[in-house]
């Protein structure tokens, strides 16, 4: 069994902790993935060249994936709590702000964290027309989709350590 330890701010868990609960919202509000483009990019088709098979795929797939994908935010979410509370940005002060917050992840939420990460980008990717690493400009949410993409890559660094 591996073991990561991931050390973040109490700013950074709490804008985390915000993001993952409005990707969870979205989740929630999203009857098929045909209402909204980025949950769209969360299940994407199977069959390239046969729209009938994909269509048919993701009929009986969709439901199943996106439930894993709340499953696996509500790991995340359960992890960036500091003693049981839920960090919010609006209650995190500027003393408070820089104290660590000490993530302990085994195998299994390792692996939600992997996967919610990817999620959160492609979703914030598809809000800001993102195809290619040169599709930047100075939209400060650019910094957002950085900044997840910063901690992917940690954690992909630690688990290959």
């Amino acid at each position: 069994m591996t073991t990561v330890v991931m050390e973040l701010s109490a700013w950074e868990a709490a804008h985390l902790t915000d993001l993952v609960e409005q990707f969870t919202e979205l989740l929630d509000e999203t009857n098929t993935v045909a209402d909204d483009p980025a949950v769209a990019r969360l299940v994407p088709d199977a069959y390239a060249d046969d729209v009938e098979a994909a269509g048919e795929f993701r009929r009986l797939t969709e439901a199943d994936l996106l439930s894993r994908r709340r499953a696996d935010a509500d790991v995340v979410l359960a992890s960036l709590q500091r003693d049981g509370v839920t960090l919010r940005p609006a209650d995190i002060d500027r003393v408070d702000a820089e104290e660590a917050l000490v993530i302990e992840l085994d195998d299994e939420p390792v692996a939600a964290w992997l996967r919610t990460l990817t999620a959160l980008r492609l979703v914030v990717a598809t809000r800001l027309g993102v195809t290619a690493d040169d599709d930047q400009d100075d939209d400060p949410r650019f910094g957002v989709y950085n900044w997840l993409g910063y901690r992917l890559e940690g954690l992909l660094q630690t688990l290959g350590d």
